[in-house]
């Protein structure tokens, strides 16, 4: 395995499971962006600024509580530690399984040999995961204190007084909503017509209105022309000549692969646009090299990569293992409130099987009891076939991260509205908005006017 990080430590985790003996390359920690400098600390993060939110606004749930500020540098303390408990357990687990780890910078030098420092190791299969970078754009320099990337976000020992956040996908609007919540003046910057423009477009709608009424600005449809340093931070200047000073301005464009220098392409593996491409079985076409996780074209999301090694070690083994559906893969945006989702927009799913052959409903969350307990607002929205199963789950609210665990099951298993609305849900929960929303599909809603 060329890189620890979620999809390289799974292959090697069910290879060794699995009899194989296993060689693990990483140049930094094993764990990789996810647990380091992504998923793990952002959610941190996002965490800590929920809690402060909490108690700025306990008086509305009738409890008397006092904002004295944040302590940056105790949440990172408290950030770190989390991380730092997950490192060990993972290092514990590499070693319990006798899988050999190689810390150093791993390169390609034959179908089946990988050189790091200078030594030579040798594999009849070798799996290429060496992961993704935060992107800029051209003529955009990072430098690390004034225009920065979520990975100097995260190791930053005091929040910066304002920002603007250039990207509105889930990185931007992730981090735009931790800061938000830690006291920081926010504006999101995106080209795009809306926020997270590969959600439904009901979804990105009802954040942005969650946004305006955090007092989160943002300007869509609005390309990022330059940025000029000042003594106070940065001028960004957007298409059109509207500018916007802030402390800091975060890069926030998108990853793209870590595939350059690597000895990828001079031992046959093709790639486009750094990418690496696989088969639907992730195999690259020269034998015995594969690729998963973020170099492979797809979504760049942690729990993929991870899928996709175990995949891909079963697949060694002679297991045949079924092929991966990318579409079958949940996605959450952890900013506040939250954004779930499975499956198809309501937009794919007209283009996939026709307009007139595509079927939604809308289940508000002012209906569910948990959620009015949580004071949170949002939907549940279900698209499907006519006559057939239900291919996309969208939602937005307070904790629906939970409830991504069922809507994957639905849209894996293929339910159909009556599958679902016959199951009971636990009273008073927010999964019961999934079964409410699938009773209204089945044609017997309760609790939709």
């Amino acid at each position: 395995m060329l890189g620890g990080g979620s999809g390289g430590y799974a292959t090697a985790l069910r290879a060794a499971q699995l009899g194989m003996s296993v060689v693990l390359i990483e140049k930094d920690k094993v764990g990789g962006t996810c647990l380091h400098r992504g998923c793990i600390p952002t959610k941190a993060l996002l965490h800590a600024g929920e809690v402060a939110d909490n108690a700025r606004e306990a008086e509305q749930f009738g409890v008397q509580a006092t904002f004295n500020g944040v302590d940056f540098k105790a949440v990172n303390a408290y950030k770190d530690g989390v991380v730092s408990k997950l490192y060990k357990g993972l290092q514990g687990l590499i070693k319990s399984r006798k899988i050999t780890y190689v810390e150093g910078a791993g390169k390609l030098v034959g179908p089946n040999a990988v050189e790091v420092g200078g030594k030579t190791y040798t594999g009849k299969n070798i799996v290429l995961a060496t992961g993704s970078y935060s992107k800029s754009l051209p003529g955009l320099e990072v430098d690390g204190e004034k225009i920065i990337t979520s990975e100097h976000a995260l190791a930053l020992d005091s929040a910066p007084a304002s920002a603007v956040v250039l990207g509105g996908g889930v990185i931007g609007c992730e981090f735009a909503s931790a800061w938000k919540s830690l006291g920081v003046d926010v504006t999101i910057v995106e080209a795009l017509p809306r926020l997270l423009a590969a959600e439904d477009e009901q979804s990105s709608k009802a954040l942005e209105r969650a946004f305006r009424k955090r007092k989160i600005a943002f300007k869509v449809g609005k390309p990022f022309e330059k940025v000029e340093k000042t003594k106070s931070g940065v001028k960004v200047t957007l298409q059109g000549g509207e500018a916007i000073e802030a402390e800091v301005l975060l890069v926030a464009v998108g990853r793209g692969p870590v595939t350059d220098g690597l000895g990828y392409e001079a031992q046959g593996v093709r790639l486009e646009r750094g990418f690496v491409i696989t088969d639907e079985r992730l195999r690259t076409g020269v034998p015995g090299v594969w690729a998963v996780g973020d170099i492979v074209p797809g979504l760049q999301l942690a729990h993929r990569g991870f899928q996709q090694g175990i995949f891909v070690a079963e697949e060694i083994a002679g297991l045949n293992p079924a092929v991966i559906d990318e579409a079958g893969i949940p996605r959450v945006t952890y900013c506040e409130p939250e954004v779930g989702s499975m499956g198809l927009t309501e937009a794919k799913a007209k283009e996939q099987y026709g307009a007139d052959k595509v079927e939604t409903v809308t289940y508000d969350l002012t209906g569910n009891g948990k959620s009015q307990i949580l004071k949170t607002a949002g939907f549940v929205k279900l698209v499907r076939v006519a006559d057939g199963p239900v291919v996309g789950v969208h939602m937005v609210g307070a904790r629906v991260s939970e409830l991504i665990g069922e809507a994957q099951l639905i849209y894996n298993w293929e339910a159909w509205p009556a599958d679902v609305a016959s199951l009971v849900h636990g009273h008073p929960t927010q999964t019961e908005a999934l079964g409410e929303a699938f009773l209204a599909l089945a044609g017997k809603p309760l609790h939709v006017h």
